[in-house]
């Protein structure tokens, strides 16, 4: 959503109007948790394909709670994935 912001050059004859302007758009909070630098080498590697595909996920899609439920399985996804590499049967 934007901002309100008063341009008096706009209307130099009126009184100032306000104009709405758009905002960048927040990056999604679920991003946090794909992060992977933490990691060691060989976990990176598996997290990371999660993160490239979260961040796709919340560029092409509407922010909604269906994309929130989206990322959130994802994340399960990837727990579950970093953990097959940590298994010790």
């Amino acid at each position: 959503m934007g901002g309100f912001k008063v341009d008096p050059e706009q209307f130099p004859d009126d009184e100032p109007r306000l104009r709405l302007e758009p905002t960048p758009p927040k990056p999604d909070r679920m991003l946090q948790f794909f992060t992977y630098a933490h990691l060691p080498a060989e976990l990176q590697e598996a997290s990371k394909d999660f993160c490239d595909l979260a961040h796709k996920v919340a560029e092409k899609y509407p922010m909604n709670p269906e994309r929130t439920v989206t990322l959130r399985k994802l994340l399960e996804a990837k727990d579950a994935a970093v953990r097959t590499l940590l298994y010790q049967g």
